[in-house]
């Protein structure tokens, strides 16, 4: 029996390639780094983050750490229902990373930074509902410790005697009254056991299935045998308890149990928890085991059992469980449960005239629950308003991949729902914004209001690229009116709403030589619409002035069938006009139901470009030409779109080698192209199907569809449905054609579905069992993503090699 602790040494990145011997040569041994101008960019501090208390009186600055090293990636991590666990700890194996805090006061700009322990592991800070005192944790050698901050007096303090259990994730958070002042904490139980440990094995593993339907995704981290059942009840079990910062007192909230929910009511009398109980799986992770849905009143201690829910194990594709889900409390109720139920047996493929309804039941819950209405098409979420009962409910229809958004009251009977928006999802030139929020005392979030005006903060997409908005909307006309749009040459967004008798708004504004920062507006009174001009709030500075010469530029272009297609070029810093240099193409398929609304442009070439991690954009430091996000949409109907993926992604990428060929930047006998995960299968794909490049890095990928059986991305149809489409569209079964170099990297410890490194060796196997010249790096400990700086300087290294001796330096 395996012990699915890791005890691996600290690794180094393995390479093979098919143009040495297939052991790893010595010269291929170790982690290298990138040019010295690229590591100048790595090593610049990260702009931090910001939390703004909920009286908008006050800000965090929350300064992240740098990467991780590759040895605490080597830390010994647990592999269980799909979570990655530190068993030293109690918490997740990869802990937020925060550095440092600081204080600052709006109404002066005072700063007060403030005295976080030493060599901290700090979690983003989680103010109270009345703003008074804020809370975060810290990962310390010994497990998670609990933090409270006090903005009246700039200290902060850790709470003694507590050691949080971080495993299941949202270990603190505030109580609202008659228990402000109170946080409710998912701690390690007193008297914890020693972890179970590793047994002979008592007999074989067991699965069986009898005549039911079980489509199931390619999950990865899951269970495996009785043992890895033990661990994970081991360090999942958590006791929940009441710390009362006012008495300084700790109180036991019910018994240990694995807790997967734990939410107050908005009147802090009650508590909506959800609980995993047995039978696992070894099949899905630990959103699909079976819960036990409960309110507990914090006064008498009664429980009532809103629902005991099965694995769900029998879930269709894109479908839903049947039975309740998505249990909430209504945010302006005292105490009442909110819960969807679907209508169609959770199969999206089954007709009916109602996919779902919506039920609720108030507290003490002596009455029937109430069906409040039923959904036409599949529940899309709901957004609170201030007034009690109102809400946005939004519903999604995924044949055509259209959304609708009602506003309605829930506590009318029966409700009269009104369409306030009945469009495209994909439609990024009208989409209306979404409702700035604002926290009640109570700790629920609702739409920010004046009256009866909400704010709606939109990204503003037009082919020229995106210009944010601030609009104005009235809940009774449901009509909205323009009070801030973005300029042209920069990039400023509303962010959060500031109270006042004519609206006040936050801004976070940028430009291409600007560092992101935030400013203060305020809207005139007045019969015309005029906005004051920025107020500084936050002046970090620019970490990476190097950088500035980098220029780029939004270009758009057609495809040969019509379809518009985008790409931002990034030029490097020494170019000069008349130039054509060396190409890179990153991109990453997308699918659409029609021309329109792939052709549209999103994004902006007006934000300030910093460069992190792996990203592709430090080849422009390298001299190389980057077309960036070149899009590569597979129009069509949802169930059919894939059957000319590869047509439409080879024709996509061949507009945008002809367009850079037309501006001049670009030699065209020297374009490589790249991505990560769906990108780097279509960056093998593109080598097996055309002749366009010189070479290709594929990163993180899934290259044999028949691994993933069940659906990838958006195909809905199964292996068994559509065999000739999983085949066609798998670069595993081309291999044979993909002569131009490939260079394959992944992380060895990739738990996204779909893409576990098994992927990458077999396309290695085949590229080089087949005479291609391939090079295949595995990084240790790394997941879909990469973290540690060793792996981040020996991607870069790896992936400007490549280019530099294939395309940089070809024929």
């Amino acid at each position: 029996m395996r012990n699915r602790i890791w005890l691996q040494a600290v690794g180094v990145a393995v390479i093979v390639s098919s143009m040495v011997a297939a052991t790893p040569a010595e010269e291929n041994r170790g982690y290298r780094q990138p040019p010295a101008a690229i590591q100048a960019v790595l090593d610049a501090p990260l702009t931090p983050a910001v939390s703004l208390s909920p009286g908008r009186d006050w800000l965090i600055f929350v300064q992240p750490a740098s990467y991780p090293s590759i040895a605490e990636l080597a830390a010994p991590m647990l592999r269980l229902a799909g979570l990655r666990i530190d068993p030293s700890r109690y918490g997740p194996h990869r802990p937020s990373r925060y550095q440092a805090l600081t204080l600052k006061r709006l109404s002066d700009g005072q700063e007060f930074p403030l005295a976080v322990p030493a060599k901290p592991l700090l979690g983003f800070p989680l103010w109270s509902p009345d703003g008074k005192q804020f809370a975060f944790t810290n990962t310390g050698s010994d497990g998670i410790e609990l933090w409270v901050g006090d903005p009246q007096t700039a200290t902060v303090r850790q709470i003694p005697g507590i050691q949080l259990n971080g495993v299941m994730g949202d270990e603190i958070q505030w109580l609202p009254a008659p228990n402000a002042g109170s946080l409710l904490c998912l701690t390690v139980p007193p008297g914890r056991t020693p972890p179970p440990a590793t047994r002979v094995p008592e007999g074989p593993v067991i699965q069986e299935s009898y005549g039911k339907s079980a489509p199931v995704r390619t999950f990865q981290d899951l269970l495996q045998n009785p043992h890895d059942e033990a661990l994970f009840e081991h360090y999942a079990t958590s006791q929940l308890m009441q710390v009362d910062l006012n008495q300084n007192r700790v109180a036991p909230v019910g018994e240990p149990s694995i807790f997967y929910i734990v939410d107050p009511s908005p009147n802090g009398l009650n508590l909506l928890v959800s609980r995993i109980r047995r039978p696992y799986s070894y099949l899905l992770p630990l959103g699909a085991f079976p819960r036990e849905v409960e309110v507990w009143n914090l006064g008498d201690q009664t429980r009532t059992t809103l629902a005991k829910l099965p694995l769900a194990d029998q879930v269709p594709i894109e479908g839903v469980p049947t039975g309740p889900r998505g249990h909430q409390w209504m945010a302006t109720a005292p105490a009442t449960i909110l819960w969807i139920e679907a209508l169609d047996e959770g199969d999206p493929k089954n007709k009916v005239p109602y996919r779902d309804k919506v039920v609720v039941w108030p507290a003490p819950f002596s009455s029937m629950p109430r069906e409040v209405l039923k959904v036409e098409h599949r529940y899309n979420g709901i957004t609170w308003a201030e007034a009690p009962g109102q809400v946005f409910l939004r519903d999604y229809d995924r044949d055509r991949r259209w959304g609708r958004t009602f506003l309605l009251n829930l506590n009318d009977e029966p409700p009269a729902p009104r369409i306030v928006w009945d469009k495209s999802v994909q439609n990024r030139y009208d989409d209306p914004g979404s409702p700035l929020m604002r926290t009640l005392p109570t700790g629920r979030q609702v739409m920010w209001q004046q009256g009866r005006t909400i704010f709606l903060s939109g990204a503003g997409a037009t082919p020229e690229g995106e210009l944010p908005f601030l609009d104005k909307f009235d809940l009774t006309t449901l009509k909205s009116e323009r009070l801030f749009r973005c300029g042209l040459g920069h990039y400023e967004a509303a962010v959060a709403m500031l109270p006042g008798e004519t609206p006040n708004f936050m801004t976070r504004y940028e430009s291409r030589t600007e560092p992101p920062n935030y400013f203060l507006r305020a809207i005139e009174a007045g019969d015309a619409v005029k906005v004051t001009e920025r107020r500084a709030v936050t002046s970090f500075p620019d970490p990476v002035p190097q950088v500035h010469k980098i220029r780029k530029e939004l270009v758009s272009y057609e495809r040969s069938d019509g379809v518009k297609l985008s790409f931002t070029m990034y030029l490097p810093p020494d170019y000069e006009p008349g130039q054509r240099r060396p190409t890179l193409i990153w991109a990453y398929p997308l699918e659409f139901n029609d021309a329109s609304t792939a052709g549209q442009v999103s994004g902006s070439p007006n934000r300030f470009t910093r460069l992190s991690g792996s990203t592709h954009l430090f080849f422009t430091l390298h001299g190389y030409v980057v077309l960036d996000g070149a899009t590569m949409p597979v129009v069509g109907d949802p169930e059919t779109a894939n059957n000319t993926f590869i047509e439409q992604v080879v024709e996509s990428a061949r507009a945008a080698v002809d367009k850079a060929d037309a501006m001049g930047v670009t030699d065209r006998n020297r374009v490589g192209i790249a991505g990560h995960s769906y990108g780097a299968f279509m960056t093998a794909n593109l080598l097996a199907h055309s002749d366009l490049f010189k070479a290709g890095i594929a990163r993180s990928g899934a290259y044999n569809r028949t691994l993933t059986p069940f659906g990838f991305q958006n195909e809905r149809r199964t292996l068994w449905e559509a065999p000739e489409i999983y085949t066609k569209v798998s670069p595993f079964m081309y291999a044979q054609n993909i002569k131009e170099p490939l260079l394959l990297i992944h992380g060895d410890a990739d738990n996204n579905p779909g893409t576990f490194p098994l992927q990458t060796e077999r396309l290695y196997h085949a590229v080089r069992g087949n005479g291609g010249n391939v090079r295949y790096v595995s990084l240790p400990h790394e997941s879909h993503g990469y973290a540690a700086r060793e792996s981040i300087e020996h991607t870069l290294y790896e992936m400007l090699a490549w280019f530099d001796k294939y395309v940089k330096g070809a024929e």
